[in-house]
């Protein structure tokens, strides 16, 4: 059997969905509060739903992603999650923040702005390429079987 690069890709954006997101969740919340507000973007308000959320949301879509369940919808949530921090990041870097890394990966991992930049701007082509070629993204997903 041939190694299929699209269901490689997806476990490897699902996985690391998975280390965020639960990296967030099992530290204070503050923590990723005080990095939402380090961007400077948000009303007090909407930093502190971020805060409670966002680690939520990237934990779910994550396991999604490696089950392979909702596919078609969860690549598409994937997409427009990763599309708010390229351009959350993008801004901060125009404006000169004062951020020495993002906050991606809580305290497991600091990476610079610029390197997620890049990195988060590949990861989104690699999801709009697996939502184009979803019959073959689908390969080992439990929407395969739940499909028949």
């Amino acid at each position: 059997m041939a190694i299929n690069v699209f269901v490689i890709a997806r476990v490897l954006i699902g996985a690391i969905f998975v280390v965020s997101g639960f990296e967030k969740l099992i530290g204070p919340y503050q923590n990723f509060l005080y990095v939402v507000q380090g961007y400077e973007l948000f009303p007090p308000l909407l930093e502190n739903i971020a805060a409670h959320v966002v680690p939520w949301i990237e934990f779910f879509l994550g396991v999604f992603l490696l089950l392979g369940l909702w596919l078609k919808w969860v690549l598409r949530a994937v997409l427009v999650l990763i599309a708010v921090f390229v351009f959350v990041v993008a801004q901060a870097l125009m404006r000169n923040l004062s951020l020495i890394e993002c906050g991606c990966f809580g305290d497991f991992l600091t990476v610079p702005l610029y390197v997620i930049l890049v990195f988060d701007a590949v990861m989104l082509f690699v999801v709009d390429f697996l939502m184009r070629k979803e019959e073959r993204t689908i390969v080992f997903s439990l929407d395969r079987y739940f499909s028949n």
